[in-house]
Order: structure tokens, then C-alpha cells, then sequence
């Protein structure tokens, strides 16, 4: 049996720790995600999902609990082995897009795959794939201000995609959009996760969406709890 692709143990976050007005945000999170499952995070705003999901992608650190990535526990580690890894096996998609907005579609998918090593030519090679596979080809020269909304996330998604990572952290990808671009983005990020056999776990308000995963989850109170 296959090591989950992201293991919580135990995940305590509080805020001003050990100060009067000490908020406790996770307390005790336990979460297994298979490889090839995709997980829908439920909660209100204000609930933790973005602490979670920081944490799970070693963004920020727990107070206390395990991060196991792939099964390797990422307890301990320095901030370069941290870092390396999120570069590599983590792919991150925001509510808003965060592209350079001096660059190409193509160039915004490529520097992070510069950024870990890969050739020009192969990142380019990569980049052009990912943007065909959600429909972008003719697109792949424009600036982010030339694009849509929905082009500019689907953009996104292809960038959290490009160094080919295991596990993809995604908060709230189309809570900025119309309803009807976020089904047609929902749809190209589905695609590609599926296409890929990426694990997912994609935070959302939408029920709609959540009911199409493999998996629903809620935060509540601190507490992870099966919808």
C-alpha cells in the first residue's frame, strides 16, 4: 500500500500563543489524502482553510502535529529542504491569480520550472502542454491584463502544475469568478488534476463543486469533520 500523498497528525495552530486573547484555530487536525484523490475543504471564512492549507504545504509551521509529504515527514527539516520540497512536489492555486504581470502566459508557467532547475527548453516544452491542455495555445503570448479572468486562473493553474508535483493546495481557485466562468474553470482545473492523477485538496463555498470530488470535509470549530 502507497504512502498517502499528504498526512496531518495532530495539527495545532493557535494565534498570539501564550498572550491574553490567544485564539486556538486547529486543534488536533488529522487528515489522510490518498494519491489520486481530491478532497473538498468546506468552511466559513475566518475558519482556518487558508492556516490549513499553509501549513499543509509548508508554508507556515504548526504549533504542534506531523506534516508528512509522500511519505516523508517533514518535521524538523531546515527551511532550504522545506523550501525545495514546496517548490517541487507542492502546487498552490489562490482565489486570485498572483501571475507577473510583466510576463507572458507561457514565460509565468515556465520561471518556476527555471526556478527548479528544468532546461529552457523542456520548461518551455511543458509550459506549451499545460496550456493546450486547458485551452490557452493561442493564448500562450498575451500578458495577464490581455486575458479574462477565467484565462488568467486557468493560466494560474497550469503555473501551479508546471514542476509535475504530487499534490496540489487550492484556496477557493474560482471564488472570484461569475458563476458561469466558475464552471468552465472548474472544469479545466478537474481536468488537469484528474488528467495528471494529482491529489487535491481544494477549498470552496461552493456545494456544487464539492459534491464533484472524491471527498468532502468540513472545518469546524477547529476540527476536521466528514460532510
Amino acid at each position: 500500500m502507497s504512502e498517502p500523498a499528504l498526512l496531518l497528525s495532530g495539527i495545532e495552530k493557535s494565534y498570539n500563543r501564550g498572550l491574553p486573547g490567544e485564539v486556538s484555530v486547529l486543534r488536533g487536525i488529522e487528515l489522510s489524502v490518498a494519491r489520486g484523490e481530491v478532497i473538498a475543504l468546506v468552511a466559513p471564512s475566518g475558519a482556518g482553510k487558508s492556516t490549513l492549507l499553509h501549513i499543509a504545504g509548508l508554508l507556515d509551521s504548526a504549533d504542534a502535529g506531523r506534516v508528512a509529504i509522500a511519505g516523508q515527514d517533514m518535521s524538523g527539516l531546515p527551511d532550504t529542504r522545506r523550501t525545495a520540497v514546496r517548490r517541487a512536489d507542492v502546487g498552490f492555486v489562490y482565489q486570485f491569480h498572483h501571475l507577473l504581470p510583466e510576463f507572458s502566459a507561457l514565460e509565468n508557467i515556465v520561471l518556476p520550472q527555471l526556478a527548479n532547475g528544468t532546461p529552457r527548453k523542456k520548461a518551455d516544452t511543458r509550459a506549451r502542454e499545460l496550456l493546450d491542455r486547458v485551452g490557452l495555445a493561442p493564448r500562450a503570448s498575451h500578458r495577464p491584463a490581455a486575458l479574462s479572468g477565467g484565462e488568467q486562473q486557468r493560466v494560474a493553474f497550469c503555473r501551479a502544475l508546471a514542476n509535475a508535483p504530487g499534490l496540489l493546495l487550492a484556496d477557493e481557485p474560482t471564488g472570484n469568478l461569475d458563476p458561469v466562468t466558475s464552471d468552465q474553470v472548474f472544469d479545466a482545473l478537474m481536468e488537469l488534476v484528474r488528467g495528471t492523477g494529482l491529489s487535491a485538496v481544494i477549498a470552496t463555498h461552493n456545494m456544487d463543486l464539492a459534491a464533484r470530488m472524491d471527498r468532502r470535509i468540513r472545518l469546524e470549530a477547529g476540527r476536521l469533520v466528514d460532510i
